[in-house]
């Protein structure tokens, strides 16, 4: 069922609608909730969220719960290919836990923080920026890790990052939903602007079995899920560009690198010339890779995750 849960007036007679499918069957009180394009220029959700509505349409009968999916938190965005909403300015991910009294978007904010709070479980789909491409990971804080760990490794992706605290956004709303305590786990996989299906199909698979995990889904079967990386900050090393230039990577995204490795030469197309090579701090998984090849001094090219500090506890 569609149902709006967010509206405002726009110019000309228009409206801004957020709304939701609302998928239920059962008894069961037990609730997830899927959301995704909180900003416009990350489309990997779409289609996610698509796969997930069309197979829980025809597999009704097997759920005992509600699954609530948010395609377009910014619908804005999305129309007008923009991160922020398009008129404000503004990152929509900036703005929770928001206000029943300040700006459109701040009240936009809080009627949906309202309308997911008390689900069991919530997914907070992103993709990269168009700059870099990124393995299917769960991103949280060390405060929250102990309690979203073991749902984190139920969702099918390759890495789990618990960031220090002090990396994380009160203003966002996985942390304005964890500290109103309903679980809320990050995603990030892919690239913006684009949809990657083989990623959004491999999540689509870990949703599936957490929902079988939590008894919401039964009579099902889901493939083999893999058992994801877990790293604390300090087992990530950064890779720079040591100058300006074009990027072209000489190395698979994905892959596992050896210190000292060339992941990728800045060249100079006017005099025909490599300018530096950029070159892995150390051996890991390379887990972030830069996809827009236009680069300035410092700019991130890659992130990989140090293998001697890999582990799965």
């Amino acid at each position: 069922m569609i149902k709006t849960v967010s509206q405002a007036g726009l110019a000309v007679n228009e409206k801004l609608k957020i709304q939701k499918n609302s998928i239920k069957n059962g008894n069961s009180q037990k609730r997830v909730c899927i959301v995704t394009g909180t900003h416009g220029d990350e489309l990997e959700g779409q289609y996610i969220c698509y796969a997930l509505g069309k197979y829980l349409e025809k597999n009704t009968d097997k759920l005992n719960g509600t699954v609530d999916i948010y395609p377009a938190l910014n619908p804005l965005g999305i129309d007008s290919i923009m991160r922020g909403i398009p008129g404000y300015d503004l990152d929509m991910n900036r703005t929770f836990p928001g206000t029943e009294s300040g700006t459109m978007p701040e009240m936009i904010a809080h009627e949906i923080l309202e309308d997911i709070e008390g689900a069991d479980i919530c997914i907070d789909i992103h993709a990269s920026n168009i700059f870099l491409r990124e393995i299917p990971q769960i991103r949280m804080s060390v405060p929250t890790s102990e309690t979203l760990l073991p749902y984190a490794k139920m969702l099918n992706v390759d890495f789990v990052w618990v960031h220090a605290s002090a990396t994380v956004l009160e203003s966002t709303l996985a942390h304005s939903l964890n500290s109103a305590g309903t679980k809320t786990l990050v995603v990030e996989m892919g690239v913006g602007m684009r949809i990657t299906k083989e990623y959004c199909l491999q999540l689509m698979d870990g949703i599936l079995n957490l929902l079988v995990n939590l008894e919401m889904l039964t009579d099902v079967e889901i493939p083999k899920i893999r058992e994801p990386i877990v790293s604390l900050d300090g087992a990530v090393g950064f890779i720079n560009s040591p100058a300006a230039g074009i990027f072209v990577p000489e190395i698979s995204f994905g892959s596992t690198v050896e210190k000292g490795d060339i992941i990728g030469k800045i060249v100079n197309p006017l005099t025909g010339s490599t300018a530096e090579n950029a070159v892995a701090p150390c051996s890991g998984l390379l887990f972030t890779l830069r996809e827009y090849p236009v680069v300035y001094g410092g700019s991130l090219i890659a992130r990989i995750l140090r293998q001697e500090d890999n582990n799965n506890d």
